[in-house]
């Protein structure tokens, strides 16, 4: 094995290039994902090296894209599908839902869809409309597809192997504006070692910063804002821990409910819309499992419930560090 510091974009590319040197049903569809290499370059280089049967550029038809990843599942392949951008998904959303999601159950567990779609999703990169969606909530919502969104380049090489060998759809959302943060992968020859510790299930949430006073939980882009208003308000004698749920189907709520059990204090942290947001389903589980822990309501934190903004309006949009401090604030008032 060998550590390298690598971008998240090139840590997901060296780990689609380890799926399919190790498996040759390991197919690659999208538009624009060959010779070009993706809009964001996350498929650079892979046409010269697998070939056209095996890195496929796609016509501007999402539906019929997902359809057949489908169709090939169900001859033995592994295809990894990618959605140009977030919001171009929803013409997919039929085929995902209604098949992709249900086929398994149909055929009483004799069918298995082992068919990735990659989803590079969420703001801050001054985009225009349908560039900036954070729909996670609208697949979470579905039986039968897995939905994780890395948050670090480590997760992200081992997540999207893992996501790979899965025998179960899995949708693979990737914070965009997070794909030129750096940071360390160890990387290896062997496509099983993503089954060890490294950086563990695909599905488990993980502490990833230590504290005793407030429980903070995001997912993907929103992980680092976390962390900054943890380090923020440890300057003011406050101790907040961080845990990034990694996963939103299914949640690990036993490491959440561990680490609000210890701090007695839980804020939820998400890019997309708070309104019937993922932090919901969260605060009303927490509240069930740990209502006599509690020493305030569980608090959400996200966009608004309104379309997304033009690019120069996104900041005021997104959740930042002051608000979630507003948050920890409020909550540490009770």
């Amino acid at each position: 094995m060998a550590v390298q510091k690598l971008p998240i974009a090139k840590a997901i590319n060296e780990s689609l290039r380890k799926a399919m040197e190790a498996d040759p049903k390991v197919l690659i569809m999208g538009e624009d994902v060959g010779k070009l290499g993706g809009v964001f370059r996350v498929t650079d280089g892979l046409l010269k090296d697998f070939g056209d049967d095996r890195v496929i550029d796609t016509p501007l038809a999402e539906s019929g894209i997902v359809g057949t990843a489908i169709g090939l599942a169900l001859r033995g392949y592994r295809p990894v599908v990618e959605i140009q951008f977030d919001g171009f998904v929803f013409p997919a959303y039929d085929q995902i839902v209604t098949q992709l999601a249900k086929m398994h159950a149909r055929a009483l567990g004799k069918i298995k869809l082992p068919v990735v779609i990659r989803i590079p999703y969420g703001g801050g990169i001054g985009a225009v409309e349908h560039h900036s969606e954070s729909p996670e909530a609208l697949f979470a919502h579905v039986s039968g597809l897995k939905v994780v969104s890395p948050s670090t380049s480590s997760d992200a090489y081992w997540m999207m192997q893992q996501a790979i060998q899965s025998d179960d759809p899995v949708i693979f959302f990737e914070p965009k504006r997070r794909y030129w943060d750096k940071g360390e992968v160890t990387l290896s020859n062997s496509v099983s070692a993503a089954g060890e510790s490294i950086p563990g299930p695909l599905h488990a949430a993980r502490t990833v910063r230590d504290g005793s006073d407030l429980t903070l939980v995001a997912y993907g882009p929103m992980v680092k804002v976390c962390l900054e208003a943890a380090a923020a308000a440890q300057e003011e004698g406050k101790s907040l821990e961080v845990v990034d749920l990694r996963s939103m189907s299914p949640i690990d709520f036993d490491t959440v409910q561990a680490s609000v059990e210890r701090t007695g204090r839980l804020v939820v942290v998400h890019e997309a819309p708070v309104f019937y947001g993922s932090g919901a389903e969260i605060a009303a589980r927490i509240t069930e499992r740990c209502f006599y822990h509690l020493e305030a309501p569980v608090l959400r934190v996200g966009g608004f419930h309104a379309p997304y903004p033009p690019a120069r309006l996104e900041e005021e949009y997104l959740p930042g560090l002051d608000r979630v401090l507003d948050a920890v604030d409020r909550s540490l008032a009770y």
